[in-house]
């Protein structure tokens, strides 16, 4: 991890420079085995090839940074509990090609930004507590080829940022309980190329992004097995592309560019014999941006391409005995939002362009084989997806 903060006042930018070039396999693997815990157990397992980080503070800056992955990252966390898992258990799994974060705090910074990544990248985190009970439980598993974060308070970004992704990305692993007594949240997110920008107070943006996926399989998937659960959620989410932008301030200026031409995979499935309340939750979309600007201006230039493998949502769950199960799968090609607020004056120009060339299915399935009080399935598949709204913070 290489990082960079300029903290005084200059009368020029500060230049900064960051090249970084991995070759080796990355591998991060952590068993812990368990009898009886009172309190908990918390497993944390990261890989990464490549990460930097600059930011800005009272200063100007501009920054070049180019991150290159040619060796495969793996991180597989894993948790065995014989009795009892105690209060509340935590598998947080990450495993990341290449990484970065900008950042700018009363100052304003400049950046170019390149991130290419060859080599698969895979993560998986579970449980294995069959003859066991535990209380809370949380699995988090997140596998990115390439993600960059970016974060502005009170500061002022120029940006260009390009990722390019040819490996394939697999987010993995569940949960095996033989009685959950709270509530379990089981979570798998996977995506070839991934960019978060956020902007508090008067921030403002003008960028330029460019995401390409081209992998054969970009996957996320989760099974589940319960005796007994009172609260269970099973969520696996798969994005070729994804850009999320949130920023509170005069402006944001976005130019858009997502190609994905990989297979996107989105399986959720999960059983518990006895059941409270059970949700089992498959997302999966070739390009994906949504972009929120709470001050008068969002000027946004949307193009995603989605071609080549296809995008499938998978979702199933069954139970023999409980009250309430929901199965979702949601499958697109290419999905956008914008919105701006309508009490800030907010003013929003839009140039949207979305092409789908790829098959997109969605199925669930939900079965409670003995009784039930509410089992809901719902299924939805669409080519192109796109809402610009101007609307106050609050919605209404």
């Amino acid at each position: 991890m290489l990082s960079g903060v300029a903290t005084s006042q200059t009368t020029a930018p500060s230049p900064i420079l960051n090249n970084q070039i991995n070759l080796g396999e990355i591998f991060s693997e952590q068993a812990l085995n368990v009898q009886t815990v009172t309190d908990g157990v918390t497993a944390s397992t990261t890989a990464q090839a490549n990460g930097v980080s600059i930011g800005v503070a009272n200063a100007d800056a501009s920054a070049t940074s180019n991150q290159t992955n040619q060796g495969a990252v793996y991180a597989h966390g894993v948790v065995g509990i014989a009795a009892d898992g105690g209060a509340a258990t935590t598998v947080n799994t990450t495993a990341a090609g290449n990484s970065g974060t900008i950042g700018a705090a009363s100052g304003t910074i400049s950046a170019f930004g390149v991130q290419v990544n060859n080599a698969g990248v895979t993560a998986r985190g579970q449980i294995e507590a069959g003859d066991a009970q535990a209380k809370d439980v949380s699995v988090s598993t997140l596998a990115m080829g390439n993600t960059q974060g970016v974060s502005l308070d009170n500061g002022a970004a120029g940006l260009r940022l390009s990722q390019s992704n040819t490996a394939n990305t697999l987010a993995d692993g569940g949960a095996h309980v033989g009685a959950v007594t709270g509530s379990i949240s089981v979570s798998a997110t996977t995506a070839g190329n991934n960019i978060n920008i956020s902007g508090a107070n008067q921030s403002a943006s003008r960028l330029i992004t460019d995401q390409a996926n081209t992998a054969d399989v970009t996957q996320a998937s989760k099974f589940t097995a319960y005796g007994s659960s009172y609260l269970s959620a099973t969520t696996a989410t798969a994005t070729g592309n994804t850009l999320s932008v949130a920023n509170e301030g005069p402006l944001t200026d976005l130019t858009s560019n997502q190609w994905n031409t990989s297979y996107v995979r989105g399986q959720a499935e999960a059983t518990s014999y006895q059941f409270g309340g059970a949700q089992t939750n498959a997302y999966a979309v070739g390009n994906a941006s949504q972009v929120v600007n709470l001050g008068s201006e969002l000027a946004l230039n949307n193009t995603q391409t989605n071609d080549g493998g296809g995008v499938e949502a998978i979702a199933t769950f069954g139970g023999q005995d409980g009250y309430d199960a929901t199965t979702t799968a949601t499958a697109m090609g290419n999905a956008v939002s914008g919105t701006v607020c309508s009490r800030c004056n907010g003013r929003m120009t839009v140039n949207n362009n979305q092409v789908n060339n790829a098959d997109v299915g969605a199925s669930t399935t939900t079965n409670s084989y003995s009784t039930g009080r509410q089992v809901t399935g719902v299924s939805t598949a669409v080519g192109n997806n796109a809402g610009f709204y101007v609307r106050s913070p609050s919605g209404n």
